[in-house]
């Protein structure tokens, strides 16, 4: 056992020997060591990184031009058909309905849909150049129930078409859309 010995005390009648349990001072500190350690990891996760990078009034001399919002292609999936809407801000540009085919397999092909992607794209689509290295954006709007299947094949044919991009030295084919779930 761990102690502490204070040493012969020659003058007196006894000497003075005091052991101290060492025991319990190591499992307090032991425990109060992994506290910090859990709690100083979750205190830097929780925190959110936010600046005040706010821009200050305007510059009289320089004209301001507004920017118009990009197209933006909201694909939802309902029961019998898609809904392919080009949305600008809240603007509807245009809108299709595609039908869903009856026979699409198991697991489902929408070649239709995927020809119907690209002539809406070369139809609407702002990144065309392929200089340019954005892609359109597509937003998906899928119910809950839907089968991942379904979702699956409707990724297929917004994939399917594509555009040549360069990236560096090189030039690469890619798909036009950039592709996000929408939340309810």
């Amino acid at each position: 056992m761990g102690g502490v010995d204070v040493g012969d005390s020659k003058g007196g009648k006894r000497s003075t020997n005091a052991e101290i349990n060492m025991i319990p001072f190591i499992d307090l500190l032991m425990v109060t060591v992994a506290f910090l350690l859990i709690t100083a990891v979750w205190v830097t996760n929780s925190r959110i990184n936010a600046n005040a990078q706010i821009p200050g009034p305007p510059d009289p001399s320089t004209e301001v031009t507004p920017q118009t919002p990009e197209k933006v292609l909201n694909v939802t999936i309902g029961a019998d058909e898609f809904v392919l809407t080009w949305k600008q801000g809240a603007v509807v540009a245009s809108e299709v309905k595609v039908p869903k085919p009856t026979n699409a397999g198991d697991p489902p092909r929408y070649t239709e849909l995927g020809k119907k992607f690209e002539e809406e794209w070369k139809t609407n689509g702002s990144h065309k150049d392929s200089a340019d290295t954005k892609l359109d954006q597509a937003i998906l709007h899928a119910d809950n129930r839907l089968p991942f299947k379904e979702i699956v094949a409707v990724l297929d044919a917004l994939y399917s078409p594509k555009r040549e991009m360069k990236l560096g030295n090189n030039v690469e084919t890619v798909p036009v859309f950039n592709m996000t779930f929408s939340i309810r």
